[in-house]
């Protein structure tokens, strides 16, 4: 008799599990429409329509450098029919920045497949007399407050603020804007020295001979840019910021729906076309399990405030 009551106590949430996805899932982005992860997103989203019978919808939350979209996302119920296309910025760079983010990146999400890195060029003008990484710091060193470098985003100002770091703490000004494109008119323009910025932004002057890559920050070189040698070549291997991007879901999602997530988000990226597609975006896909997902997002936390804290950068 207990047994038989066991059975019927486990048996609607076992019913539930197999039926899911029975209706059409929402998924979170931090990010506006158009944007280099919107059309990520829109790519993977419509492969997992295919192999889960549902719609996904897409609901573009941009604002507060991603926080907006991860407070709903963390709020949303635990069913798996909300999901959250996260980012470094909302899971990395936000956490670090600010002492109340309004959410833990840690403790308020399910963790459930890595999906891929974006990559980040150092960048300057095509006039520029610098043609390595290496003859860049040598030069900002020997003269102090000389060089400017500009930030276009979270990502680029850590991705700065690490490798000055390691390179020695060469004396550079640096120049915050709003975004990528204000920041790469005036290195094009000659106003400012260097940036670390996405080639999705930076490539159409690359490609009228206006911007030359130094190095990139991806562990291997980009088809894209073959003959750009990444840190590790460049003499700078303990390099470790990364933009990234991973599927999560509400903490306290089912096990049962996180494995099925997984295996489709797994089949999703080994697809030749979906890959093409991804990588022609300079997006490179990965997907990870859920453990992954969850010590990478730990170590890139990590990473990120450590980095800022040696800048001297404290959260407000």
């Amino acid at each position: 008799m207990l047994a038989v009551t066991a059975l019927l106590a486990t048996a609607g949430p076992l019913a539930a599990q197999d039926k899911y996805p029975d209706r059409p899932i929402k998924l979170i982005l931090p990010l506006p429409t158009g944007s280099a992860t919107d059309t990520v997103a829109r790519l993977l989203a419509k492969s997992l329509e295919r192999s889960l019978g549902q719609a996904i919808i897409v609901d573009n939350k941009a604002g507060g450098d991603g926080a907006i979209a991860a407070q709903a996302a963390a709020k949303a119920p635990a069913d798996g029919y909300t999901l959250f296309f996260a980012t470094n910025s909302p899971m990395s760079a936000v956490p670090a920045l600010r002492k109340t983010p309004g959410y833990a990146p840690l403790e308020d999400f399910t963790p459930i497949s890595l999906v891929g890195r974006y990559s980040q060029f150092l960048w300057v003008s095509a006039s520029s007399p610098f043609h390595s990484l290496q003859d860049l710091i040598r030069y900002s060193k020997e003269h102090p407050d000389k060089l400017s470098y500009a930030t276009g985003n979270t990502g680029g100002m850590v991705g700065m603020s690490q490798l000055m770091g390691l390179v020695g703490h060469p004396k550079m000004v640096h120049v915050p804007y709003k975004g990528e494109p204000a920041a790469l008119i005036d290195v094009v323009a000659d106003r400012v020295d260097v940036i670390i910025a996405t080639p999705s932004a930076a490539g159409g002057y690359a490609a009228d001979g206006k911007l030359r890559p130094l190095v990139t920050t991806l562990a291997e070189r980009s088809a894209a840019y073959p003959e750009v040698p990444t840190m590790a070549e460049a003499g700078v291997p303990e390099f470790s910021i990364t933009l990234w991007g991973g599927l999560f879901g509400p903490a306290g999602l089912d096990p049962a729906i996180v494995e099925r997530l997984v295996r489709e988000v797994r089949s999703a990226l080994a697809q030749p076309d979906l890959r093409k597609q991804l990588q022609q975006l300079q997006f490179f896909p990965q997907a990870s399990g859920s453990d992954e997902l969850r010590r990478f997002t730990e170590e890139q936390l990590v990473a990120y405030k450590d980095v800022l804290r040696g800048a001297g950068v404290l959260a407000d």
